[in-house]
């Protein structure tokens, strides 16, 4: 990346006859957001110091800016992150610039803590918080484990009492890390960072740190064999035995404090021989054997059953009208599902109020309803399916905070916080198989197909796989044996990844590749599985036989399978449930038993662990400034039986 250097000492020599050598300054190099006052404050100078040097420079540089300063600066090992926070009254025309250059912070760091400011313009009147860093302290010169000289904060030995208690100094030990002396004074490690603002991100051997004046444990070295695990938000004893294998006897045999509980940020010891376990952080969890809170659930489903259109309707039946309405056909399949879902949640002792409401799949109408009925003391929304829809009802609900859920679209909607994405969206999935790809396919031969359509998941694959090939359909939209054969290699593996929505071409490359020899070993890819695949020309016998692979939100039941739901619902509707039918129910359960775990939904969402059902599972995370997103999917692979491999 170019550096923008200012060019001082020449000026320097020209204008001061007493200019004095380059070897008597130093240089620092401007990182993102950093502004003068902090670079300042950084080196004990003062703003004016640096200008002097610099005189065509902002208060705000552009990054990578290098700035020369006197050799004399020193670093006084400012901590990035706040020590607190002072509360701001925004005044009639006052500027986000005006303010941070008060406080000497940067606009962005105002913006960090205060979110909201990122989408508008400060109101008077607000009130607005400003972070406070920590002063430059008093510094000393330790000897690194390389003998290297190494400036540390100096702190007094005095204790000090805080809310941790009285504290003392404790010196940096070799080998030792945050979380060894975390754990052998008994506090978290965000507990250490706040006693120690102007810790850096590791630690050097000699540095003086504040800690509590008492121990827990007798050294912060952990032995051969072990390792340090920090508890996780909400985790309990059951879950880091699903985790680690250890029972609480166990870990409270290793780490004495945690008898009294588990809390955020304890540092524990653990066997290395679970290192393995912890380092899967995506915990599948049947929230069944997690009820705590089987209080009355209240649950909207807001569907578009379009009963105006079947009422108007008198030339044909009800059964008429289904068939030939596609949308409330799948309205009352879903509904069928979560009808199901009650059942089963009630036989788990949760009860649920649920409020049925008919959208007409018309954006008007979900404003009418959610306008017309009080929705404050829901615990969840399901529906509505339109993407203007769903993005209407999570707006008009966002103020009581009440979670829409969007059950079939994963069309990018502007998400409010409110609102739950539950189908992950196609540029995941893409990421995902390319990432398998990637890790698959060292000693293959990697041969790809595109469409003009879709150059940019071309440049993806390209990007991701170098040693790719690329095989051209030819003008005409399609490609002949011998453009498959000119790319292929004998004795190897020999991947081909097709990227198309066209089914000509979708056929034609399929029936191609079966109508190889099977000493070529060929296997077919895809990024996404489209309509294409479902073309009547394009064979599932042909896809089987090659391994078809691909991603995907939903695995295919086995209809073989006594699952509890699959012969429930045969009873009382007389079939087998289609797709929509078990998203209405895998949705709904999900949403039942989350909020049945947890406080509420959100509480429920926020731990990465990851729940599966019937063709569906949910793993959500939260978007920053934004709603929550499922982040569980498939990888799906075709086997020669016309049977479904779920691979990962």
């Amino acid at each position: 990346m170019k550096y923008v250097v200012y060019l001082v000492f020449a000026a320097m020599i020209l204008m001061n006859s007493d200019a004095i050598s380059q070897n008597d300054y130093r240089t620092h190099v401007v990182q993102k957001n950093e502004s003068i006052w902090k670079i300042a404050e950084q080196y004990g100078l003062t703003k004016a110091d640096i200008v002097k040097l610099n005189p065509n420079v902002s208060d705000k540089p552009a990054e990578n800016t290098v700035l020369v300063l006197p050799k004399s600066a020193k670093v006084l090992g400012i901590s990035s992150d706040p020590i607190d926070f002072k509360k701001h009254k925004v005044r009639r025309k006052e500027t986000l610039f005006g303010i941070a250059k008060k406080y000497e912070v940067s606009v962005e760091e105002i913006k960090r803590y205060n979110k909201e400011l990122y989408a508008r313009e400060l109101k008077k009147g607000e009130r607005i918080q400003i972070p406070v860093y920590a002063k430059p302290r008093v510094i000393q010169v330790v000897t690194s484990e390389n003998d290297k000289p190494v400036i540390v904060p100096k702190i007094g030995p005095t204790p000090v009492t805080t809310d941790l208690g009285k504290l003392t100094s404790h010196t940096v030990q070799p080998k030792e890390t945050r979380y060894g002396i975390a754990r052998m004074y008994g506090i978290t490690i965000a507990d250490l960072e706040k006693i120690n603002p102007q810790l850096g991100p590791g630690l050097t051997k000699g540095a003086i740190i504040n800690v509590p004046a008492e121990t827990v444990m007798e050294t912060a070295v952990t032995e051969e064999g072990f390792m340090f695990y920090e508890v996780q938000p909400k985790e309990g004893f059951f879950r880091l035995k699903v985790k680690t294998g250890l029972t609480e006897e166990e870990i409270v045999a290793l780490n004495p404090y945690a008898s009294e509980g588990l809390k955020e940020g304890m540092i524990l010891k653990i066997p290395k021989t679970a290192t393995a376990v912890v380092a899967d952080s995506t915990e599948v969890v049947n929230l069944e054997n997690s009820i705590v809170n089987p209080s009355t659930k209240r649950v909207a489903v807001l569907l578009p059953f379009r009963l105006n259109k079947a009422v108007t309707d008198t030339s044909n039946t009800s059964s008429d009208v289904i068939k030939k309405d596609k949308l409330m056909a799948l309205s009352l399949d879903f509904y069928s599902g979560v009808l199901m879902a009650t059942e089963f949640a009630k036989d788990k002792g949760i009860s649920i109020i649920l409020d049925v409401h008919d959208t007409e799949y018309s954006s008007a109408k979900v404003e009418q309803i959610l306008r017309q009925n009080d929705f404050e003391n829901f615990d969840a929304v399901i529906g509505p399916l339109g993407q203007k829809q769903v993005e209407k009802a999570a707006g008009l609900l966002k103020g009581g905070s009440v979670p829409v859920f969007s059950p079939l679209s994963n069309k990018e909607v502007k998400i409010s916080r409110n609102l739950f994405q539950t189908l992950p969206d196609d540029s995941m999935l893409e990421d995902a198989m390319i990432e398998y790809l990637k890790e698959q396919s060292t000693g293959k031969n990697i041969i790809v197909i595109t469409d003009g359509n879709h150059a940019a998941q071309k440049a993806k694959l390209m990007a991701a796989l170098p040693g790719a090939k690329m095989a051209k359909p030819r003008k005409e939209g399609f490609l002949y044996v011998q453009d498959i054969l000119d790319q292929i290699v004998v004795n190897k593996e020999n991947w081909v990844i097709l990227e198309s929505s066209d089914p000509i071409l979708v056929s034609n490359v399929v029936g191609v590749l079966n109508g190889l020899p099977i000493e070529h070993k060929l296997r077919l890819f895809s990024l996404d599985k489209n309509e294409a695949y479902d073309y009547h020309d394009v064979s599932n016998m042909h896809l089987a036989k090659l391994n078809f692979t691909f991603p995907s939100v939903n695995k295919n039941y086995n209809y073989k399978d006594r699952e509890p739901f699959l012969i429930s619902y045969k009873n009382k509707y007389g079939v087998l449930p289609n797709k929509y039918a078990v998203r209405g129910f895998d949705i709904t359960y999900d949403i039942l038993l989350r909020l049945a775990s947890s406080k509420d939904i959100y509480q429920a969402s926020d731990s990465d662990f990851e729940t599966e059902y019937i063709e569906n599972k949910f793993r959500y995370s939260k978007k920053f400034m934004s709603g929550y997103v499922n982040n569980a999917f498939y990888i799906i692979k075709y086997k020669e039986d016309l049977q479904f491999e779920v691979i990962r």
